[in-house]
């Protein structure tokens, strides 16, 4: 059952923290054992709102205080000082309730490089079985020899929204096969490079976030517990170590409706709090760099340096044309129209409002060299900003772009001992030459494919950059200047074993006991995509990995790495 207030029960067997993309599928997953007690805790509250569940609204919840932590970066020094904005969902689904819907596994090297890095056994091969566990794919009877790669039976809802019925999705994908690039049907299945439709997590015309996936068909169980509107103090050790004398989780700390609450944990207590909360609230419990805690007036009780470390994100910008004709979403955005596409979403689940409107996307190399796709594009049939703003008046199209495998790194850092002190938080974004380049490579490359002769009909001169931008110098300062974040945080309580990695490859805290995260904030590196796919999937093989369930079986699903790109003969880059 949901509860708005305080438990009643002072211990449970697993707590988990955070009702957000890995929660819920923990929640769902630890509670399928009927004699395992579970209580999830979450600051925010319901996620039935219709600007939540309708798609098309995605801008609203994003950029609203009720549903989303309204973090801010400190001044990032490479993006002219701006302190940038950074959103995590504050709400039952988490950040799945408030992201743009956008399904991308990642490349399949993502997860070897995890494995490379000392994420033992979270390859590629021991990854696809839990992306496909999680799934249930809209198209697979429309893609058969995609069987090996995608799930059916699983409870996270994936197709493609309204099926790309605008030609200008379809003119971005001929766009980019004409500029030397491969048509890739289904970049979630054997080859993610290339130019296709794009998948979200959407069913039925509803979000399908992990409120309604995992969560919701869970909250009968008698021994599952969600509190709501709580918000989590601390993690609280105990004096009993283990056998290998390292201390551990007791349970937590909470506040809700102004008290304050101890409830303790039999097994685990496991932090899903997203990128920035995780950490926040290990380093709030004591845990951490001790020099970090002793800044803040923390008593440092376990000194794990790499917490709050290796903090990774994705930018992007707009690359915005007008449109010779009257086909774009521009033309929907006036009240009388959104009216009308709501009530028809209200009614019939269909439409336009059952869409995030990213209906066909791309994934390439920026360069000769780089092993796979570093660079990719959201294509959207409007010209206009994330909060839903027009960028001008008329009728236009877009490309989100971004490098995708950034080398700068940042950290998230506790202020304060109160919980409610944000703590820092600097990305320090384009920090490295190599991402700077990578986004000039953007810039030229994204001209190269929008002006092939599958745009002719459509493109009517370029609004941002701007066709003035043209040397290395003026892009640098059009991207310092325009850039925001993807919303992307990740990797800030990375997993490995060496002296910066805060969890071990079973997603244990390094020297203690019965502590775990389970969360985005785990990956080593950034994946090429969006992260909330491989988010579901790390806490689908983290909750058989708690159980001590036998692993699903390796796939041998063969991963193509062909290069038939045309960088190589372009000297000019």
């Amino acid at each position: 059952m949901v509860m708005n207030s305080m438990t009643s029960k002072t211990h449970y067997d697993y707590i988990i923290v955070g009702a957000g993309s890995a929660g819920c599928v923990l929640a769902n997953r630890l509670s399928e054992d009927k004699n395992a007690s579970v209580l999830l805790i979450e600051t925010g509250g319901s996620d039935r709102s219709i600007f939540i569940q309708m798609p098309t609204a995605l801008s609203i919840p994003m950029n609203t205080k009720k549903y989303a932590w309204q973090f801010e970066t400190e001044e990032e020094p490479y993006l002219d000082n701006r302190r940038m904005h950074c959103p995590r969902g504050k709400v039952l689904g988490g950040s799945s309730s408030i992201n743009g819907m956008v399904y991308v596994r990642g490349h399949a090297r993502d997860f070897d490089e995890w494995a490379e890095q000392g994420a033992t056994n979270w390859n590629y091969a021991n990854c696809l079985p839990y992306f496909k566990k999680s799934e249930q794919w809209a198209l697979a009877d429309k893609n058969p020899e995609t069987s090996e790669y995608r799930g059916t039976k699983g409870p996270l809802g994936v197709n493609n929204g309204n099926e790309m019925k605008n030609p200008l999705y379809q003119a971005f994908i001929d766009a980019g096969v004409q500029a030397g690039y491969m048509d890739t049907p289904d970049y979630n299945a054997k080859q993610q490079e290339g130019f296709g439709p794009m998948h979200m997590t959407v069913k039925n015309g509803v979000r399908w976030s992990t409120a309604n996936a995992y969560l919701r068909p869970a909250l009968s169980r008698p021994n599952l517990t969600v509190v709501t509107h709580a918000l989590v103090h601390k993690v609280l050790l105990s004096e009993v170590v283990d056998a290998t004398g390292n201390a551990q989780a007791a349970g937590i700390r909470y506040e809700c409706k102004g008290k304050i609450i101890e409830v303790s944990a039999i097994k685990e207590v496991i932090l899903s709090a997203g990128s920035i909360g995780s950490p926040h609230l290990l380093q709030l419990s004591g845990i951490g760099a001790k020099e970090t805690l002793e800044k803040a007036g923390i008593e440092c009780l376990h000194d794990l340096p790499g917490v709050g470390e290796n903090l990774q994100d994705h930018l992007e910008f707009y690359f915005q044309f007008k449109c010779k004709q009257p086909i774009t979403l521009n033309g929907k955005i006036d009240l009388f129209s959104k009216f009308l596409i709501g009530s028809r979403w209200i009614f019939t689940r269909k439409g336009l409002g059952a869409t995030n409107h990213f209906e066909s996307c791309g994934f390439i190399r920026s360069k000769p060299g780089v092993e796979w796709p570093d660079l990719q594009y959201h294509f959207l049939p409007a010209a206009m900003r994330y909060d839903g703003r027009a960028a001008f008046d008329g009728h236009g199209f877009q490309v989100h772009i971004g490098h995708n495998k950034p080398v700068s790194r940042g950290a998230v850092k506790v202020t304060s001992p109160d919980p409610k002190v944000h703590p820092s938080i600097r990305f320090n974004y384009l920090e490295s030459e190599v991402d700077r380049e990578g986004f000039r490579d953007c810039v030229k490359l994204t001209r190269e494919i929008i002006n092939q002769p599958a745009f002719d009909q459509y493109r009517d001169g370029e609004i941002q950059p701007g066709e003035h931008i043209q040397t290395d110098d003026e892009i640098d300062a059009f991207v310092r200047a325009n850039v925001e974040s993807a919303y992307h945080p990740s990797c800030s309580c990375k997993m490995g074993t060496d002296g910066m990695a805060v969890v071990d490859p079973d997603t244990r805290v390094h020297g203690i006991g019965k502590l775990r995260v389970v969360d985005s904030s785990i990956f080593p590196t950034i994946t090429n995509g969006n992260l909330n796919a491989p988010t579901i999937m790390v806490a689908e093989r983290a909750a058989d990995i708690i159980k001590k369930s036998a692993m699903l079986p390796a796939s041998n699903a063969e991963v193509s790495m062909e290069k038939n790109w045309k960088l190589v003969q372009r000297s000019k880059f």
